[in-house]
């Protein structure tokens, strides 16, 4: 079977594997203090223009979401987020958990706007008890989103200006970051990033690297005692050097956006493809993940050697999936899967 269900089917690169191994023995400081996480924290703050943030590694994307909102999250606090944001819907709410709400608006394509974003608090401080609910603080997006689209440059301001006009943090999800910054038409820099977002972080796990995510805090308000945060929620790392050594290799020489331009190459072949097929999609994404919408009969077929996310049952017999590729996917596979796909919808 070729999994096309998700992009981190495949362990790491094998550059990242090459320098793990060569610094295996090395005796080191643990918890993030080993030269590599000051080496790659130093580059991170480099490369965002940003010598004033806070740079810290976590292994997993959930445990980032969690630890990030709660440095940004007073208890009475609550996050806005679109309701097909990744803290909405694939993390078993753990933000609620915590016993912080997420004010959901309705998701155009994958984003929310700054307008959507103003009404909210509009709605809030208007109330004659604004107390008596949850105090919007934070609003949390992805780039690329579920959905693989993208902010603008434009629209990243304007979140940027509707926060401030309303005393909100704004927090990225970056999880799948390297393949938006490698979309064709994307304009977002890691500088934009930085000079938009409060907090923002460096996708690891999805692109390339064994596990881990790097949280940028580029607003000093963020930083104190952000590892107390980290160690109660259990997110520093005892040997450190695992993440620092992945993201200093994955982002010293640009290998981070190559990743993601490989991916998405290979998406947009696969695009194509369903395209001159006839097939139409769900969502218009210019990233790593694709959301074409196929007869069941022929999704049926499809499967006998292909695996792929279901995203929505549709009427007359259809079914919306997600191909998504990775840093790692073979063109090969992709070859094939389209001559497979041509054969099924020639016949």
């Amino acid at each position: 079977m070729i999994r096309f269900n998700c992009d981190y089917s495949e362990g790491a690169h094998p550059f990242i594997l090459k320098k793990l191994e060569q610094t295996n023995l090395e005796q080191l400081a643990g918890y993030g203090q080993d030269p590599y996480c000051l080496q790659a924290e130093q580059l991170i703050k480099t490369l965002c223009h940003a010598p004033q943030a806070g740079v810290h590694f976590i292994s997993g994307g959930t445990q980032t979401n969690l630890t990030v909102l709660a440095a940004l999250l007073r208890p009475y606090q609550a996050v806005i987020a679109p309701n097909s944001g990744h803290i909405n819907v694939h993390e078993t709410g753990a933000i609620e958990m915590t016993g912080h709400r997420i004010l959901t608006v309705p998701h155009q394509n994958g984003k929310i706007t700054a307008a959507q974003v103003a009404e909210v608090c509009r709605a809030h401080w208007q109330d004659d008890n604004p107390e008596f609910a949850p105090q919007p603080k934070v609003v949390y997006i992805s780039f690329p989103t579920e959905f693989g689209t993208l902010y603008s440059r434009e629209e990243l301001r304007d979140l940027r200006r509707v926060c401030d006009e309303n005393n909100l943090y704004l927090f990225m999800d970056g999880a799948r970051l390297g393949y938006g910054l490698a979309a064709q038409n994307n304009d977002v820099t890691w500088q934009d990033m930085a000079v938009c977002c409060d907090a923002f972080y460096i996708g690891g796990t999805k692109l390339g690297a064994l596990l881990g995510e790097a949280v940028v805090l580029v607003n000093p308000k963020l930083q104190k005692d952000f590892r107390y945060l980290m160690k109660q929620r259990g997110a520093i790392l005892a040997k450190g050097r695992l993440l620092g050594i992945q993201f200093l290799t994955l982002l010293e020489n640009g290998l981070y956006e190559q990743l993601g331009a490989h991916a998405n190459k290979l998406a947009l072949q696969i695009r194509a493809a369903c395209k001159e097929a006839g097939l139409s999609f769900l969502y218009d994404s210019p990233t790593n993940q694709q959301f074409p919408i196929l007869p069941n009969d022929l999704l049926k077929e499809l499967e006998e050697n292909y695996v792929f996310s279901h995203i929505s049952v549709l009427p007359n017999d259809k079914t919306a999936i997600r191909i998504c590729t990775s840093w790692a996917t073979a063109q090969a596979d992709v070859e094939q899967f389209i001559a497979d796909l041509k054969r099924l919808t020639e016949k």
